[in-house]
């Protein structure tokens, strides 16, 4: 699967939070998510392991029991079942993959 960029295709995952699906494959999903500042993402969880990047912006990521602040460059990886969220601290843009891949993020 090739895609090619575009600004069509995303939607509103919570207030604050826009997610697109880029791209998937039989046991992949590559999600990219805008996260406007003072939006939190709640501590929540699911089975799929979530391995991310974050572009641009500033995050405080919780992990489990553990926190961490992220900045451009960073990235993470989350086993699947852990719970995890996060404050936006500034403006962000973060890409993730998830595996197996998500249907409820299919298009």
């Amino acid at each position: 699967m090739f895609l090619n960029a575009s600004g069509d295709g995303y939607l509103d995952a919570l207030p604050g939070i826009r997610r697109k699906t880029l791209s998937h494959g039989a046991r992949t999903l590559m999600v990219e998510f805008r996260l406007q500042a003072g939006h939190p993402l709640p501590v929540h969880q699911h089975p799929q392991e979530q391995t991310g990047y974050l572009v641009s912006g500033r995050l405080r990521l919780t992990i489990g029991a553990e926190t961490h602040d992220v900045g451009p460059g960073d990235s993470w990886s989350i086993p699947g079942g852990v719970p995890h969220g996060a404050e936006v601290l500034e403006n962000a843009v973060a890409v993730e993959v998830f595996a197996p891949a998500r249907e409820d993020y299919l298009p």
